[in-house]
């Protein structure tokens, strides 16, 4: 059974990968074309409106944290058992809990709703386009509370294609819909009443395909209250990974209403025009970095010291190896894909795109450290992520009032760098590599001067013989691309193969790998 086991495994991560990457390519696409269309049928104000009010209601959602995790932990074992009683039992367990977190939304948002026009008091838009489209927006969110939970189990089961294709099949029907209605209608009432619609029929058409792949399921919901007794694990693993996720919600999701706060709903349109671009990138790259997560936690649970810290490094000098190839890339051509995309007026200053540029490369080589804590089991340092969210938070608001986005984009850096960057590597070399940090800052200052070097000759070699490039066609900036990106990943990689050995080591292994499939 094990062997067939594991092949079925195999194939559904292949089946996963392939549907998640098509369906990217396929969002990538119409994701910028739309946000064309809606910024100039439906303006940058009402996107800005739009995007403010869904990071509201996602910070209601920050009661589910953990929740569905903690489940997917729970499932494994009656889903390589193939208990299908005691599947039946813990999606019980899932309903009645999302139940009343589904609740405790619903009162939560009719309260906030009440301060709507205090959170909103110079926008030009009408007070009942503004509650129609936070009402819609959360009625949306309820649906996965009270109709959608049973999805945890197509994640668990390795089903996460079916999801990923109805799901962003009807994102875009959705949204060719949406893009019809702007041009044509120019509608604000119309685009939010689409929204609404595809979340219900989604939740139908879901629902149905779950019936269709395990047609014994059957979720109590009654039960649900009796049988958490039974899964004490379920609460367990909740209250260590709620406080964890907590920080990296308000990391990112604090942004786009702290603009509005300190700068204009504009500016959130402005700022969400370049995560688009980032998020996709990050997206992308982290289906790759991300997919070493249960090998580290084998890898660590053989106990080979020495193994653990070279993969360690392999792993953090490529991550870093990335981060400074996106890092440098952005600061380069954002700008100018902004200016052909959308226009010369949607282009940020200098400072906010060091600063967004900055970010992207901590939350790209953050992951390194981060997945060798979990692979430990280190999560009993709550304070972290508390301390991470008051630093965060306190400088955002304090600089956002002198600099507008600057300042609140400040503040993610420095949370960070304290927490992240400082805190985090000195706790996984104290409580689980068990060995002295000095060894740790010595070899990354090396790794982060080889990433650096080649960014910053680069950058001054263009402005000193070229200046400033003009980029006005697509075939100029494909041209530009192509050849910045090879300067300095040409440059770097042969770097830091030369130089840091663990990257070397990881080439090398990768080649031979190669290699012997061919053989």
């Amino acid at each position: 059974m094990s062997v067939s086991y594991n092949a079925s495994r195999v194939k559904k991560s292949l089946l996963n990968a392939r549907v998640n990457l098509i369906f990217y390519f396929l969002i990538l696409l119409l994701s910028f074309f739309s946000r064309k269309i809606f910024l100039d049928s439906l303006g940058a104000d009402f996107i800005g409106l739009t995007g403010t009010l869904q990071n509201l209601l996602s910070f209601l959602n920050i009661a589910e944290l953990g929740i569905a995790t903690a489940i997917g932990y729970v499932l494994y074992k009656p889903l390589f058992e193939h208990n299908q009683s005691g599947i039946n039992e813990v999606i019980s367990v899932l309903g009645y809990l999302y139940g009343w977190i589904g609740k405790i939304i619903l009162f939560a948002g009719i309260l906030l709703s009440c301060f709507l026009p205090l959170i909103f008091p110079h926008t030009s838009f009408e007070i009942p386009l503004i509650y129609f489209a936070y009402y819609s927006f959360l009625a949306s969110s309820l649906i996965g509370y009270f109709l959608n939970y049973k999805q945890t189990l197509l994640g668990a089961d390795q089903r996460n294609y079916v999801v990923t294709a109805y799901y962003q099949g009807s994102n875009i029907v959705k949204t060719i819909i949406q893009m019809v209605l702007a041009v044509h209608t120019g509608n604000y009432y119309l685009w939010i009443l689409i929204e609404l619609i595809f979340g219900i029929v989604y939740s139908f058409i879901l629902n149905w395909r779950i019936s269709k792949t395990y047609p014994w399921l059957e979720s109590e919901l009654k039960e649900g209250k009796r049988l958490l007794k039974k899964y004490p694990e379920i609460i367990r693993y909740t209250k260590q990974l709620f406080i964890q996720k907590l920080s990296a919600i308000v990391q990112w999701q604090t942004v786009p209403f702290l603009t509005y706060a300190f700068a204009s709903l504009q500016m959130v349109a402005f700022y969400g025009n370049y995560t688009i671009i980032t998020d996709k990138l990050s997206q992308f790259i982290n289906t790759f970095l991300e997919s070493t997560g249960a090998g580290v936690g084998n890898l660590i649970a053989e106990g080979n010291k020495t193994k653990i810290k070279n993969v360690f490094w392999e792993l953090l000098s490529v991550r870093y190896f990335i981060a400074g190839t996106i890092s440098f890339c952005l600061y380069m051509l954002i700008d100018p894909f902004i200016k052909l995309w959308l226009g010369e007026q949607y282009v940020l200053s200098h400072t906010i795109l060091m600063l967004i540029v900055i970010n992207v490369f901590i939350s790209y080589t953050r992951g390194g450290v981060m997945q060798f804590l979990y692979g430990y089991g280190l999560f009993s340092d709550i304070w972290a992520p508390i301390a991470e969210i008051i630093i965060n938070l306190s400088i955002a608001c304090l600089c956002g009032h002198f600099w507008g986005l600057s300042g609140v984009l400040l503040g993610g850096i420095v949370s960070q760098l304290l927490i992240v960057n400082i805190w985090k590597p000195y706790f996984l070399y104290s409580s689980g590599f068990k060995e002295r940090i000095w060894k740790y800052w010595v070899k990354l200052l090396y790794i982060l001067l080889i990433v650096t070097f080649p960014m910053v000759g680069l950058i001054y070699l263009i402005q000193l013989y070229a200046g400033e490039i003009m980029i006005n066609t697509w075939a100029n900036w494909i041209y530009y691309s192509v050849v910045m990106v090879l300067c300095y990943v040409i440059i770097t990689f042969v770097l830091m193969f030369c130089i840091i050995s663990n990257f070397r080591t990881f080439v090398m292994r990768f080649i031979n790998k190669k290699l012997y499939r061919r053989c």
